[in-house]
């Protein structure tokens, strides 16, 4: 079963024309339409199921810069600063805290990797760093782990997924965006060789630019227009419990559970040390890119093959013009709970902290990310067609982000100063994979 979203009433009218269309209902979506919006800028944004239905709802709210690539933890800062001004600015709670956030180590080749990481990033000016055993015990009291240490940036902390895309979604509105769900946006329209339009569901929309912000989606819907993106679906497995007491406000993150408080009161908890790798064609076709990833993350993939491999195999990868798209086959991705893995994560958590003992859970559900080969994601414009610019790609840290993320791919439709430097999420990074698989 889905998280509960707050609700939002969107638009159903569908208008001829809008300048922007925003090609997806997920928070970085709705964040560059309330940013367009603010800036005085009619924006279309489209949603093939309902606001924030997939990921956006379903990630653990994590808000981090600890053990982010270094070129990507500019992004992380400047999101600290838009999600502490961002219940003014929507005029209403997103659950953002910062009681930081703690990644524990057991073994000491984790704690070399931890102050590894610190070097990388010590001219970035963050709050982190390392913990002894002796210091994690004072800040997570009453445990029994035995942790050789840790890392702590108390700067870290958490927002509510399931208030703060909603928030944000009214909030654009408000300001003069215009939200549609349930209408899928089925393929681009071209004039001169760059973007006039879109074709949905329900007709043309002319358009001079078009973000798309599909999340996992948007390999797909490329790869109709004859571009090639390379990402992966990858599915992680929730819980939560109902309000209780617990050792620490912060997040834990240990090498095989995590843990971080709920604004109800309880606890989100995952299974950290693995992620479910539902083989599909598209691990197949792009298993030579991912090598390097693979070999470093190869005991967190828990791999079968299965009913999503013949699931996958049915949703059309071309379909003509006119024609329904996979998008309206598949309005939200819901995959089914992996209930060993949540077993696992209460299991190995209620053994580092017995109090969880008396943790019942309230609610489980799963979300699907879709990671890249390096895992930073993709925003920027895409030279084949002009008029297009990505932000996607997230690899399962966008909502961390999205208020910069969103507002830097704003500032890439605008072409202005971008919020941070945006080389490292070029699309064009991946030009040797794009001439390898074009034509899947």
């Amino acid at each position: 079963m889905a998280p509960i979203i707050s609700p939002v009433q969107t638009s159903s009218q569908l208008p001829a024309a809008a300048p922007v269309v925003i090609i997806g209902g997920g928070i970085v979506g709705l964040t560059a339409a309330l940013t367009l919006a603010e800036r005085n800028v009619p924006v279309l944004l489209l949603e093939k199921g309902r606001i924030a239905g997939e990921q956006s709802s379903r990630n653990l709210g994590w808000v981090r810069k600890t053990n982010r690539h270094a070129v990507d933890v500019p992004l992380a800062q400047a999101a600290d600063r838009l999600w502490a001004e961002l219940p003014a600015r929507v005029g209403a709670e997103v659950g953002y805290r910062q009681p930081g956030i703690l990644f524990l180590a057991r073994r000491e080749q984790d704690m070399a990797a931890h102050q590894g990481w610190l070097g990388s990033v010590s001219d970035l000016g963050l709050d982190s760093r390392l913990l002894s055993s002796r210091e994690i015990d004072a800040r997570v009291p009453r445990g029994r782990g035995q942790w050789v240490g840790g890392i702590f940036t108390a700067s870290d902390g958490r927002a509510e997924p399931t208030l703060a895309s909603s928030a944000i979604a009214r909030a654009a509105m408000a300001k003069g965006a215009t939200l549609i769900e349930g209408c899928a946006v089925r393929s681009l329209i071209t004039q001169g060789g760059r973007i006039s339009g879109v074709l949905t569901e329900r007709g043309e929309i002319r358009c001079e630019q078009v973000l798309l912000a599909g999340g996992l989606w948007s390999r797909r819907f490329l790869g109709n227009q004859g571009i090639a993106l390379p990402t992966l679906p990858l599915t992680c497995s929730v819980l939560r419990t109902h309000p209780m007491a617990g050792p620490t406000e912060s997040a834990v993150g240990a090498p095989d559970f995590s843990f971080r408080k709920h604004c109800d009161g309880g606890f989100i908890i995952t299974q950290r040390g693995a992620l479910d790798a539902s083989l599909t064609l598209d691990h197949l076709l792009l298993s030579r890119q991912y090598l390097p990833a693979i070999r470093a993350q190869r005991s967190y993939l828990r791999v079968s093959l299965g009913k999503p491999f013949l699931h996958d195999l049915r949703l059309a990868r071309r379909w003509k013009e006119g024609a329904a798209s996979p998008f309206e086959r598949v309005r939200v991705q819901d995959p089914p709970v992996n209930q060993a893995l949540n077993d696992e994560a209460l299991r190995n958590l209620r053994a580092a902290w017995p109090e969880f003992e008396q943790a019942r859970i309230a609610q489980s559900w799963a979300g699907t990310i879709d990671v890249t080969p390096d895992s930073l994601p993709v925003m920027g414009p895409v030279a084949q067609l002009p008029g297009l610019v990505l932000a996607t790609g997230f690899s399962g840290h966008g909502f961390g982000t999205a208020p910069a993320a969103g507002q830097l791919a704003a500032d890439l439709l605008l072409g202005s100063t971008p919020l941070v430097n945006p080389a490292p999420y070029a699309f064009d990074r991946f030009a040797a994979v794009g001439q390898t698989i074009a034509a899947v």
